[in-house]
């Protein structure tokens, strides 16, 4: 076992950590439980991609057009 960790597999644990507090907070409060359990999903997303491709590219111009 090591007690050491690269900065992407850092990432992908806070990731995944933030995803489980947005489902607990989402199953806490259902005013708020649509759009918690949608920034869980989006969380996971990204935690799935840096782990499949931790130097993989994604394209801006799709969050661009939402602003």
């Amino acid at each position: 076992m090591t007690d050491k960790a690269t900065h992407v597999q850092l990432a992908v644990r806070l990731l995944r950590d933030a995803a489980g507090f947005f489902r607990n907070v989402a199953d806490q409060n259902p005013a708020v439980a649509d759009q918690m359990r949608e920034n869980a999903d989006v969380y996971e997303e990204v935690a799935a991609l840096l782990d499949d491709d931790p130097d993989g590219t994604v394209s801006l111009d799709d969050a661009d057009a939402s602003d």
